[in-house]
C-alpha cells in the first residue's frame, strides 16, 4: 500500500496516529478543565493525573529509540 512494506505501514501508524490520538485526548483534558471551572490547581492536577500514562509511553519510546 503506498509503496510501504506492512511493518512500514504499522509504524507510521503507531506513530502518527497514536501521537493525533494523544492531542485530541489532551484537548479533552483542557475541555474538561474548562467547562467543570477547574480553576489554575484543578487544570493542573486534571492535566498530570489524566496525562501521566501518554507520558510514560512517550517516555518508553523515547528511551527506547536512544538506547537502538
Amino acid at each position: 500500500m503506498f509503496g510501504l512494506t506492512e511493518q512500514q505501514f504499522a509504524e507510521f501508524g503507531l506513530t502518527f496516529g497514536l501521537g493525533g490520538f494523544m492531542l485530541f485526548m489532551l484537548f479533552i483534558i483542557g475541555n474538561l478543565a474548562k467547562e467543570s471551572r477547574a480553576g489554575r490547581l484543578g487544570t493542573f492536577v486534571l492535566f498530570f493525573v489524566l496525562a501521566f500514562g501518554m507520558l510514560g509511553f512517550v517516555a518508553k519510546t523515547v528511551l527506547v529509540w536512544i538506547l537502538e
